[in-house]
C-alpha cells in the first residue's frame, strides 16, 4: 500500500544513504539558501554536464517573471526544504525526450526547457521541492514506496532498491525513466538541503 508523508513527518521518514557530494561550509545559524549555493556557480553555461546552470537559469527566470512565486522559498534559507536537483545532463536528457534531437550547448538546452512556458518551468521547479521537510542521508533507509509532498501539492514516490544503495523517484509521466539519486546532501548543516538527481522529475506528460 502506498504511503504518504508530508511536511516535518518527511524527514524522519525518508532516508538517502548514498555518497555526500562537496559542499560548502553551513552558515553558523543553519539557514544557508539553496539559491545562494546555486547562483555561488558564476560560471554561467558552459560544458559540464554535472553541474547545475539550467536549473539554475530557470529558478531565476522564473523569479524574474513571477516575483511572489513559490519558487522563492529557495532564496529564504530560515524555511526548511528539500530539493531534488536535476544536473544540466538531467535537463539534456529530458529536452532530447521532448525533441527527439540531442544538443551540446547548455544555452540552447536551456532556451528549449524556457520554450515550455515560465508557468510550466515553475511547475517542473516546484515539482522537486518537498516543502518544510530538511532530509539528509543519514536517515536510516525505511522510504520505499514513500510519498513526499511538494510545492506543487503533487507528490512524487520514493523507491529503495538494492539495499538502500539504489533510490529512484517516480513521478506523474509513466512513460519517462526514473530519475535516481546520485549525491546527497548539498547545503548540510542548514535547513534547506538538496539531493542531486540525473533526470528531471516531471509532474505532468511534458
Amino acid at each position: 500500500m502506498r504511503k504518504t508523508v508530508t511536511g516535518i513527518a518527511a524527514a524522519s521518514a525518508l532516508a538517502l544513504t548514498m555518497g555526500a557530494a562537496a559542499v560548502p561550509a553551513a552558515a553558523a545559524d543553519g539557514t544557508a539558501s539553496l539559491a545562494g549555493v546555486l547562483t555561488a556557480d558564476t560560471s554561467g553555461f558552459d560544458r559540464k554536464s554535472s553541474d547545475f546552470d539550467i536549473v539554475t537559469a530557470a529558478v531565476l527566470a522564473v523569479l524574474d517573471a513571477k516575483p511572489q512565486s513559490a519558487v522563492g522559498l529557495l532564496t529564504k534559507g530560515d524555511v526548511a526544504l528539500t530539493a531534488f536537483v536535476p544536473n544540466d545532463q538531467a535537463f539534456r536528457l529530458l529536452v532530447k525526450d521532448l525533441t527527439g534531437k540531442s544538443y551540446k550547448s547548455e544555452k540552447t538546452i536551456f532556451n528549449k526547457v524556457a520554450g515550455l512556458g515560465i508557468d510550466t518551468v515553475e511547475t517542473v521547479l516546484l515539482y522537486h521541492v518537498v516543502p518544510g521537510a530538511t532530509i539528509p542521508a543519514s536517515v536510516a533507509v525505511t522510504a520505499d514506496r514513500v510519498g513526499l509532498g511538494t510545492g506543487t501539492g503533487d507528490t512524487f514516490m520514493v523507491q529503495v532498491r538494492k539495499g538502500g544503495t539504489l533510490i529512484k523517484l517516480s513521478d506523474r509521466d509513466y512513460n519517462s525513466r526514473n530519475p535516481r539519486v546520485i549525491a546527497t546532501d548539498v547545503n548540510e548543516g542548514n535547513k534547506q538541503i538538496a539531493h542531486v538527481i540525473d533526470r528531471v522529475l516531471r509532474p505532468l506528460d511534458l
